[in-house]
């Protein structure tokens, strides 16, 4: 089988969408210009929106004797860093004329502003007041390490607003190109291995900055600074943060536009663990390679010997089964989910019925009423073509979604209506026109209404703020990579489950966000998708239990992140799995459950696990010494123990469906770190067709550090018939805190 690298860079763009209303009074609105088109006259942008304003002004009010004196009080602010454009106190009037500027690009009206962070943070229950935040110091001097495609330095989300001098243990460096500070304290790039691929190409930034966004976007989730008045054109706003914002950060760029290469990603890493790291954080991942062979096992394994935590992504091909990329034992694996937050817009019919539903679409369109057809399903491109200046409804039948995207945009139809039940969000990313997904009963309305008023039927759209407890969530998204890992099926993975959809995070000012005909967005502020962004929540949120917990190692630090995690939604419900129909999600979809910082930082017990652990299970998965010594870079690697029974908080079992009479057995370690004496009793949530024990069902802790054993046994399957993914939960619990380590059982047989 061809070796091929499949980046999690394959994330999707996502844009956000505009208000677009007509007032009776003058509002406040936010102008979004496009910097591109500033004459070389102007000096500043400052200058350069004020003649703007002016123009539009005299357009609208051509008798005005005093204009100098009405823009500056129309003027209300410019704008460099957050948005490239300005906010002015505008009639109805002068906001249309304003439309017609060169350079103008969109606006928003003015909204209250909510304290509601890119909401990952809340939406983790984060706290500045309580719980893992204040606990950790918000990753005081935790040096978070990237390897990624580099970063935009500039950025808000990097500076070191009261920030001390850099921790003395610090080895790195900063390249030439890259300005540092107190917050990124590191930056050196890796291609030597690229060149010597490719001796022809020539690299447009031969440097640590970030020529793509990813790096920027996923270094800041993890731990960039706070920033206040954050949006995506207004969409997602609120106060920008990392899940440790006093962490520091660390790029290591080995991922390029041309490809990235196992030589440049081993240096990479190599280096951040000479500079002293605490935390590094992985969007990437290799498939189809055995462990021996992909280069993050190999590096990594030497970050876990310097206790080094490493936060790498499951990968983005969901929702099939063991699909997964980094099954590695020694690091912590990420699937992605859902926030609790959607961008909608509404459809109003000419009858006055409203109709919201799901809208990223980013630009201008007329909220008046103009016709709109139902087209089927939108499957007959010249057809479009001649209703392109409509409202054009289409009906999805389950397959062909993204064919009447496609369709739709071949016909360059101004403005279309999906009708789908389909939560998969992925297919109405092309913000090219104007798009509303609604639902099939929503659907059934529409249809209706249009076929009762024939060629007079009118709708119009308009284009929404965020809407914020959107139910149910999380929930695991289809994109993100299943288990179990080809590289290493013994061991449970993903691990958990952390926000990846529509994540607002930094973005390099001279990367256009969206480009619209001919014409770039730019924006400071991104929303992208994919297991890319869950990985460095989970890195963060790592810093975090690294600088509360220092004595930790790092598969304590990863246990107390699994056993804590949430296994319900906003509905008090099991997590749901989109890529499984909405079905309670199984652990090979969310692994563990979804993080809980504030839990993890007072787990009660952990599963705790060495380099010999680790040697141990290498031994027993069949591998030479030669493929041993690989990973742990000795030859005096000792078999003597070989055991696929790793210490891990998490169980899967294979069974043969012919053989009702097998039972497995697992052997587990805990230890106590809650303070003082403690009694944990066993519970289970029941593996569903087979029978579950553990031995002893009392576990009686005398102090702190004390570890004890149990035995979990797992017998059956008790029926010839059994599903052939069965899980459940063994959870330990004392008066303070509940332990649970989610089991699978499985039938089916992968191609390992």
């Amino acid at each position: 089988m061809a070796t091929h690298i499949c980046l999690s860079l394959c994330f999707f763009y996502i844009t956000t969408l505009h208000l677009v209303s007509t007032l009776a009074q003058s509002d406040n609105y936010i102008i979004h210009m496009d910097i591109s088109a500033m004459p070389k006259a102007f000096s500043t942008q400052h200058t350069w929106y004020q003649s703007t304003l002016s123009s539009a002004l005299k357009s609208s009010k051509p008798t005005s004797n005093n204009l100098k004196s009405i823009i500056s009080t129309k003027l209300l602010y410019t704008y460099t860093n957050v948005i490239n454009g300005f906010s002015a106190n505008l009639s109805p009037k002068e906001l249309e004329a304003l439309k017609t500027s060169p350079g103008y690009v969109s606006f928003l009206r003015d909204l209250p502003a909510k304290r509601d962070t890119t909401h990952s943070p809340s939406f983790l229950g984060l706290n500045p007041n309580e719980g893992a935040w204040p606990a950790a110091q918000f990753g005081k001097d935790v040096i978070v390490g990237l390897v990624d495609t580099g970063i935009w330095p500039e950025s808000e989300s990097f500076r070191d607003d009261g920030m001390g001098g850099v921790p003395s243990r610090w080895k790195g460096q900063c390249e030439s190109t890259i300005k540092c500070n107190k917050k990124l304290i590191g930056a050196r790039f890796f291609n030597k291995g690229l060149l010597a691929k490719n001796p022809n190409i020539t690299i447009g930034a031969n440097s640590t900055r970030d020529t793509e966004g990813h790096g920027t976007h996923t270094s800041s989730t993890a731990a960039g600074s706070v920033v206040e008045g954050a949006s995506y054109f207004g969409y997602a706003s609120g106060t920008a943060t990392g899940m440790a914002s006093r962490a520091r950060v660390a790029m290591y760029k080995a991922l390029w536009e041309d490809g990235a290469y196992m030589s440049d990603i081993i240096a990479a890493i190599d280096s951040a663990i000479s500079d002293g790291v605490d935390v590094l954080s992985l969007s990437f991942g290799f498939d189809d390679i055995p462990l021996y062979e992909d280069p993050v096992a190999i590096a990594t394994f030497a970050a876990m010997q310097k206790n080094i935590f490493v936060s790498t992504s499951a990968g983005n091909e969901g929702p099939s089964l063991g699909r997964l990329h980094n099954g590695i034992p020694w690091v912590i694996t990420v699937a992605a989910g859902t926030l609790d937050r959607e961008f909608h817009g509404a459809l109003t019919l000419g009858n006055g019925v409203q109709l919201t539903g799901m809208s990223l679409y980013h630009g201008n369109f007329s909220s008046s009423h103009v016709p709109i057809v139902f087209m089927g399903l939108c499957d007959r491109v010249k057809e479009l073509a001649k209703v392109r200046t409509k409202i054009v409804v289409c009906e999805d039948n389950g397959t062909i979604i993204d064919l009447q995207v496609s369709n739709i945009f071949e016909a360059n139809v101004v403005a279309a209506v999906f009708i789908t039940n389909s939560s998969d969000s992925s297919f109405f990313l092309d913000n090219s026109f104007a798009t509303i997904v609604i639902s099939t009963a929503d659907g059934e309305i529409v249809k209706a209404y249009i076929k009762s008023n024939n060629s007079s039927a009118k709708a119009g759209m308009s284009f929404e703020m965020t809407v914020l407890g959107t139910k149910p969530a999380p929930s695991v998204d289809s994109y993100s990579s299943r288990g179990p890992s080809s590289s290493c099926p013994f061991v449970l993975k993903p691990d958990i489950t952390a926000p990846g959809t529509s994540i607002l995070a930094a973005w390099p000012q001279n990367l256009p966000v969206e480009v619209f005909g001919s014409q770039s967005i730019f924006s400071n502020f991104n929303l992208l998708s994919g297991t890319s962004m869950a990985c460095p929540h989970v890195a963060g949120v790592a810093a975090l239990l690294r600088g509360a917990h220092p004595e930790w190692s790092v598969a304590s630090i990863r246990s107390a992140i699994m056993t804590t995690s949430d296994m319900v939604d906003n509905t008090l419900g099991p997590i749901k799995d989109i890529g499984n129909d909405n079905k309670r999600a199984s652990p090979l979809a969310s692994g563990s459950g979804h993080i809980n910082p504030n839990k993890a930082l007072n787990p009660g017990l952990v599963y705790d696990a060495g380099v010999q652990d680790y040697v141990n299970l290498l031994c027993a998965l069949g591998f030479t010494q030669r493929n041993i010594t690989v990973i742990t870079r000795t030859s005096s690697n000792d078999c003597s123990k070989a055991s696929l029974d790793l210490n891990y908080p998490s169980f899967i079992a294979f069974f043969n469906s012919n053989n009702s009479s097998t039972a497995q057995e697992f052997q587990r370690t805990v230890t106590h770190v809650g303070e003082g004496p403690a009694s944990y009793a066993a519970s289970f949530i029941p593996v569903e067709g087979y029978e579950v024990s553990v031995i002893p069902e009392l576990l009686v802790f005398k102090e702190k550090y004390e570890k004890l054993n149990y035995t979990l046994r797992i017998e059956g399957p008790r029926k010839k018939k059994e599903k052939k993914v069965a899980f459940g939960y063994l959870i330990w619990t004392d008066i303070q805190h509940v332990v649970r380590s989610p089991i699978v059982v499985t039938t089916l047989k992968f191609d390992f």
